[in-house]
């Protein structure tokens, strides 16, 4: 059993790895096992009631393991993990799909930019590098992908190589500074997320991960993914709407204690004073 508190550490800042699961009982030990010593103080696994032994495989591997009593989504999965990073402390969030898909071993690469000050934002891109297909992407996956990119890019007048990828970074600043339990609670949520990072300004940047797709790794059907777009761009069409001052959006102005309880508050700051003392 890997036990990051019992290893030395190698960079100063306090990071967090979540991992935000459904039925990935046969992904999670490799994907765990792949975090590089020396740079993660803790992996916190949500469950979003799978109906497999994820669980069981979580806690026997030393991962702080969060149950939802029901099925949530995987929008309201990633909200317990970064509410749940921000109260033990965490100064930077990375967000690991326990599928396997991703190569988690990429970690210092991908918390670089972060620990050094040039972006608050890093997304693992399988567009960079040798290539989302020689990975395994299915054909509709990879051209969906790149036009929704495009458009997107369109709209936040940017050079994005990939935009929904599930390998992402944040800084702590970052994630208190946008009030993301107001998003969706399905897929959709990690778009509404790069829109508020865009409006509120915060630098981003790219590091190129290699695709892994097989039997066990999660992936949405063609229909699910023909709404995720059609979402994607309703989310897009509401950004514009607020940055050209037409209607106005909670979720790109607020930040998050403007929208979550006073426990939780307390909470996160208390936990991030005592980490500082």
């Amino acid at each position: 059993m890997k036990s990051f508190s019992r290893i030395k550490k190698k960079i100063k800042e306090k990071v967090i790895v979540v991992m935000p699961a459904y039925n990935a009982e046969k992904t999670v030990a490799k994907t765990f096992k792949d975090l590089p010593e020396g740079y993660v103080d803790k992996v916190i696994l949500v469950d979003d009631d799978s109906k497999d032994n994820t669980v069981e495989i979580s806690k026997k591997l030393g991962i702080k393991t969060i149950v939802h009593v029901d099925n949530r989504g995987y929008g309201a999965n990633q909200k317990t993990c970064y509410i749940e990073a921000l109260i033990e402390g965490a100064d930077i969030i990375v967000m690991v799909h326990p599928d396997y898909q991703y190569d988690s071993s990429l970690l210092p690469e991908m918390i670089y930019p972060i620990r050094t000050g040039s972006a608050d934002f890093v997304l693992g891109s399988r567009m960079l590098g040798k290539g989302a297909l020689n990975g395994g992407m299915p054909i509709y996956k990879y051209f969906s992908n790149k036009l929704l990119t495009m458009f997107e890019n369109f709209c936040f007048g940017k050079h994005y190589s990939e935009l929904h990828t599930g390998f992402r970074a944040y800084s702590r600043k970052l994630l208190l500074d946008i009030p993301f339990v107001i998003n969706s609670n399905d897929f959709v949520f990690d778009t509404e997320v790069i829109a508020q990072v865009e409006i509120k300004g915060y630098k981003s940047s790219e590091v190129p991960v290699p695709t892994r797709y097989f039997k066990e790794a999660s992936s949405i059907n063609f229909i699910r993914s023909s709404i995720y777009g059609l979402a994607t761009l309703k989310v897009m069409f509401e950004f514009l709407l607020h940055k050209w001052g037409i209607k106005k959006y909670g979720k790109f102005s607020k930040k998050l204690f403007d929208v979550i309880s006073p426990f939780y508050i307390k909470q996160i700051s208390g936990k991030k004073k005592k980490t500082k003392n």
